[in-house]
């Protein structure tokens, strides 16, 4: 392996990252040269799911909302450690697998911590 690194070694990253960028660049000033524009009033309308706005879009949201989506961000990372756990689980041998289960009981406790709070229940 080489101990040393020049500059020229990252120019293919360099000549990858510039036609990227200028694919992107052109793809959009293309696009917006012979696209069509037809500016009306309805078109420039905010528009969702075939809803019409009504109201002002900072209304207060309940906490729920935010606390599920910690919860779902929380568990999601840590299965994605679960991951290479896996792929070498035969190679960490017993220490592993029981580094593995204090994982996973710290990982349920803090679910049942949240069950018994209570977080999940939305009609409180």
């Amino acid at each position: 392996m080489k101990d040393t690194y020049f500059p020229s070694d990252y120019l293919p990253i360099l000549v990858q990252f510039i036609l990227a960028a200028g694919f992107i660049g052109g793809t959009m000033i293309v696009t917006h040269m012979i696209g069509p524009s037809r500016k009306s009033k309805l078109k420039d309308d905010p528009f969702e799911c075939g809803i019409e706005s009504v109201g002002d879009a900072r209304t207060p949201i309940s906490v729920k909302y935010f606390l599920v989506a910690i919860l779902f961000v929380l568990f999601d990372v840590e299965v994605i450690f679960m991951y290479p756990w896996a792929v070498n689980f035969k190679g960490l041998g017993m220490f592993g697998f029981v580094e593995m289960l204090l994982f996973m009981a710290l990982l349920l406790s803090g679910f049942y911590y949240v069950i018994r709070k209570g977080v999940l229940n939305w009609e409180e």
